[in-house]
């Protein structure tokens, strides 16, 4: 199911149950900068989230870029930019589910980790570095 599905989904669900609905916007793919997947994006009870469907690794021997492909909780974590960014809330169990089994420890420790090597991780997207440095600021690593 893509992000936007779901947010398709998620506003039929808030509509049965009477609560506020918000317009659902769409950040698309954009390859050129380094934007694989599209995004969809939605206030829920006063905070935005992003909505994006699980992808797995496929690449060609030609071809660096990720496609789009629907992939698994694990396959999706591993592809994370950073491990403290590849956790999963699980709605049913009210748990944390940390597939890297690094994301967790990671938090408590304030430490940043890429879930993959750093080179196979920025080798995928350069951007993430400053991703990583944004992380480190925000929560004061």
């Amino acid at each position: 199911m893509t992000g936007k599905e779901f947010t398709d989904n998620l506003q039929a669900f808030l509509l049965l149950r009477n609560e506020p609905l918000h317009k659902v916007g769409i950040i698309g793919a954009n390859e050129s900068l380094s934007k694989h997947l599209e995004t969809a994006t939605l206030k829920l009870f006063g905070l935005w989230i992003d909505f994006v469907n699980l992808r797995a690794p496929d690449y060609t021997s030609t071809e660096k870029a990720l496609k789009k492909q629907f992939g698994t909780p694990k396959e999706d974590a591993s592809l994370r930019d950073l491990t403290i960014n590849s956790l999963f809330y699980n709605i049913h169990s009210r748990q944390v589910e940390d597939f890297t089994e690094m994301g967790v420890e990671d938090l408590e420790k304030r430490r940043i980790r890429t879930p993959l090597s750093p080179n196979k991780t920025l080798e995928d997207d350069p951007l993430r570095a400053l991703r990583a440095i944004r992380f480190a600021g925000q929560l004061n690593f």
